[in-house]
C-alpha cells in the first residue's frame, strides 16, 4: 500500500509538472519573431534575404522555383518551409511508463535529451533525405485539417501500389507521355521521401522499443549515473547519442556513426577509423559520420568574442545544429541572424504519439513558428554537431571547419582543433571496458565533470 501511495504522488507531481510547463511555456508558440528586412538569416548552413519579399510577390510562376534561384531566393516563405521541415522533439506525457520509474512525462527535466534528438534527427536528414528536402505539406502545418496536394500524392500513390500489388487493377498498357513519366516519377520521389520522413521520426518515438527514444537515451544514461528524472548536460547527451548509434541494429542504420571530440580536439584517424571499420571487399563504402564537439563559450558567462565562432559554425553546409540553451533550459540552436540565435524550443509539453500506428500524425514533430535569442543570453556549455557523408567529405569539412575556426577566433587558440593522426599517439588511451559496461572508466570521470561543470537544466 506504501509503494502504491508513493506512485499516486509521483503520478500527481508529474501531472502538475506538466500542466505547469504547458502554462509556463504555450504562450512562447503564439508570440510572434520579428525578423529584419535589412540582414540575412542563417539556418543550416542555407541564407535567406528577406528584403527580396516584395519583389518575389511581382514574378509570376514563383511555385516552380526552387531555393537555389536567385531571383526569388529567400523569400520568407521558402524559409518559413525551410524551418518547419527541421523535426521538432518536445516534451510528452502519457507516454509508457519508463523503467525503474513512476514517470510518464519528461517535464521539467528532459530538455536537452529533446534538444539532442532534435540535432541527431536533423544529422538523419541529411543522410537520407539531404540538406535540399523540405516537407510538402510544412507550410499547411497550422491546417492540419485539409490535406495538401502531396499528402494526397501519396496516399494515391500508396493505394495504387497495394492495389496493383492484390491484382484488383486491370492490366493495361496506356500509351503514356514523357510528360507523364517525368509526374510519376517525381511523385515516385515524393512518395519514398515521406516514407523515410516517418521512418526517422519514428526512431525518436516515445517508447522502449524505438532506437532513439527518450527510454532508450535514458538507459544509456544509466550506465553514466543518470536516471530519470535527473538533469543531463550537453556533452554527456552528446555521449549518449554516440552508444545510442552504436547500438542500433536498425539495418538503416548500418551506415551511419558518431564521433565524439575528446578535449576539444578531433583525431581524424580516430573518425575515419569509425568510418572504415566494416567496409569489406563486398561493400567498399565508408560510412558517414556526425562528429559532436562539446565545448565551452566561456566561463561563467558566454563569451561575446564567441559570436563570430557561432554565426561560423551555423554557416556551414556541414553543421546540423547547435545543442545549448541559457541558464536553466536548453534549446536546440540552428541559424541566427545579426546577433540573435534562431532555435526551437523543446519546453512546450505534448501529448504522447503513438508512432507504431500507420499514417501517425506529424504536425506535433513540425514547430510551426522559429524564436530568437539574444547570443548574449546563452550558456556557454555546447555541443556542436556536423554531418559528413564519407570519407572524402569529413576531409574537405575539416578544411572548411578549420578555416574558419582561424577566422573567427579572437584567440591565440580555437576553440577545438582537428588533429592528423589517432589520440592514441598523444597518450590519450582509454581504458579498456567489459562488454557488459557500455562506458569505459574515463568516460565515467569526464561524466561526473561534465555534470558539476554544466548548467542546471530545467
Amino acid at each position: 500500500m506504501e509503494a502504491s501511495g508513493t506512485d499516486e504522488v509521483d503520478k500527481l507531481k508529474t501531472k502538475f509538472m506538466s500542466a505547469w510547463n504547458n502554462m509556463k511555456y504555450s504562450w512562447v508558440l503564439k508570440t510572434k519573431t520579428y525578423f529584419s528586412r535589412n540582414s540575412p538569416v542563417l539556418l543550416l548552413g542555407k541564407c535567406y534575404h528577406f528584403k527580396y519579399e516584395d519583389e518575389n510577390k511581382m514574378l509570376p510562376g514563383r511555385s516552380g522555383c526552387t531555393i537555389e534561384d536567385h531571383i526569388i531566393a529567400g523569400n520568407v516563405e521558402e524559409f518559413r518551409k525551410d524551418f518547419i521541415s527541421r523535426i521538432w522533439l518536445t516534451y510528452r506525457e502519457e507516454f509508457p511508463q519508463i523503467e525503474a520509474s513512476a514517470l510518464t512525462t519528461d517535464c521539467g527535466w528532459g530538455c536537452t535529451l529533446r534538444t539532442g534528438q532534435m540535432l541527431l534527427a536533423q544529422g538523419l536528414i541529411l543522410h537520407f533525405l539531404g540538406r535540399g528536402w523540405t516537407w510538402p505539406d510544412a507550410l499547411h502545418i497550422e491546417d492540419s485539417d485539409s490535406d495538401s496536394w502531396t499528402s494526397n500524392t501519396v496516399k494515391k500513390f500508396t493505394a495504387s501500389l497495394e492495389a496493383s500489388l492484390s491484382g484488383e487493377r486491370e492490366l493495361r498498357t496506356p500509351a503514356v507521355s514523357l510528360k507523364e513519366t517525368i509526374r510519376k516519377q517525381s511523385d515516385d520521389h515524393e512518395a519514398q521521401n515521406e516514407i523515410y520522413h516517418r521512418k526517422i521520426i519514428s526512431w525518436f518515438g516515445d517508447s522502449p522499443v524505438a532506437v532513439f527514444g527518450l527510454h532508450r537515451l535514458i538507459e544509456f544514461g544509466k550506465k553514466s549515473g543518470k536516471k530519470a528524472g535527473d538533469w543531463y548536460g550537453p556533452a554527456v547527451v552528446a555521449h549518449i547519442l554516440r552508444k545510442a548509434v552504436e547500438e542500433a541494429r536498425h539495418p538503416d542504420l548500418q551506415g551511419i556513426t558518431i564521433y565524439v571530440a575528446q578535449d576539444c580536439t578531433v583525431y581524424s584517424s580516430d573518425v575515419i577509423d569509425k568510418q572504415t571499420d566494416s567496409v569489406t571487399s563486398a561493400d567498399a563504402r565508408d560510412k558517414a559520420v556526425i562528429i559532436l564537439v562539446p565545448v565551452r563559450l566561456g566561463g561563467e558567462r558566454t563569451n561575446v568574442d564567441y559570436l563570430e565562432f557561432v554565426k561560423g559554425v551555423l554557416s556551414l553546409e556541414y553543421c546540423i545544429g547547435i545543442i545549448g540553451g541559457k541558464p536553466k533550459q536548453s534549446y536546440y540552436f540552428a541559424g541566427f541572424q545579426d546577433d540573435s540565435l534562431i532555435y526551437m524550443d523543446p519546453h512546450y509539453c505534448q501529448s504522447f504519439v503513438d508512432v507504431s500506428i500507420k499514417d501517425f500524425p506529424l504536425e506535433t514533430f513540425h514547430c510551426p513558428s522559429p524564436k530568437k535569442m539574444s547570443f548574449r543570453k546563452m550558456d556557454p556549455s555546447c555541443t556542436i554537431g556536423f554531418y559528413c557523408r564519407n570519407v572524402q567529405d569529413f576531409e574537405r569539412a575539416s578544411e572548411e571547419i578549420t578555416k574558419m575556426l582561424n577566422i573567427s577566433s579572437k584567440e591565440k587558440y580555437p576553440l577545438f582543433t582537428f588533429v592528423n593522426g589517432h589520440s592514441r599517439d598523444f597518450d590519450f588511451t582509454p581504458t579498456a571496458a567489459s562488454e557488459e559496461d557500455l562506458f569505459s572508466e574515463d568516460e565515467k570521470k569526464k561524466f561526473k565533470r561534465f555534470s558539476t561543470e554544466e548548467f542546471v537544466l530545467l
